[in-house]
């Protein structure tokens, strides 16, 4: 799920699809996350999204897990039939893997979603897992406003490219760096591997990140962008403006 933030509030068109057996990859020109890295990379996987006609679809999103019973997230991830950002008890079901770069039988820890929280000041939300990951460094937010040319890190399960759109059974990295700050959102553009690495379909609520050890120092969360890949600017949302929100919630 990717959205464009003109258009947050209303309807959310961009970015959608079912899942299906298509090969994926994630984070286009991006590369492979090495396992045991990136522990916190959270995989969601949505199922009977429901259309206002009444049908019902797959999708999924990327996260992090910022405290051992929360994943943070893009806010348009979880919707009504409408796409109304919704909050309270998740509406649809919402499985997290989190704990391996690899999706495969046996390979690390899935979660359940049960209730969701929307920040109200940008694309941003917190979703409340089952049980809590008490093996697993969370990422922290970083208090600091992002500056111009500064490099992140982005860590998500999206599509290789927008042709064949399929989450990812690996996760993948790429570099970024921060073209333009505004008050609730960041820009940035592909560094490298390559110009256009850039996020992809079902990257979002993807972490932008400073690595520290076993985690690191979340800068923002994955919004919406053009069609991938791409060397133009993709938007995100600052998690340092919501910072004292996520405190409150996540305490």
């Amino acid at each position: 799920m990717r959205i464009r933030a003109a258009v947050y509030a209303a309807v959310l068109t961009v970015g959608f699809a079912v899942i299906s057996a298509m090969p994926a990859y994630a984070v286009a020109n991006g590369e492979d996350v090495p396992q045991g890295k990136f522990a916190f990379a959270a995989k969601l996987t949505m199922t009977d999204i429901p259309k206002p006609d009444g049908s019902k679809y797959d999708s999924a999103c990327s996260g992090a897990l910022i405290a051992p019973q929360w994943i943070i997230t893009a806010g348009h991830c979880f919707h009504n039939a409408q796409r109304d950002p919704v909050s309270g008890p998740v509406p649809y079901p919402t499985s997290v893997l989190l704990g391996t770069t690899v999706q495969g039988d046996g390979l690390g820890e899935t979660r359940t979603v049960t209730d969701v929280l929307q920040s109200g000041k940008n694309d941003i939300a917190l979703a409340k897992v089952d049980k809590p990951v008490t093996d697993i460094t969370s990422l922290s937010v970083r208090r600091k406003a992002p500056a111009l040319g500064e490099k992140l890190t982005l860590a998500g399960w999206g599509s290789l490219t927008a042709t064949h759109r399929a989450p990812s059974a690996k996760l993948r990295q790429g570099r970024m760096k921060v073209t333009e700050v505004a008050e609730t959102t960041v820009a940035v553009q592909g560094s490298a591997p390559k110009n256009d690495t850039s996020a992809c379909s079902y990257d979002s609520g993807a972490p932008y990140f400073i690595p520290e050890g076993d985690g690191g120092k979340l800068v923002s969360i994955e919004s919406t962008g053009p069609e991938c890949p791409h060397t133009e600017a993709e938007t995100t949302a600052r998690a340092d403006v919501v910072e004292d929100w996520i405190c409150e919630h996540i305490a």
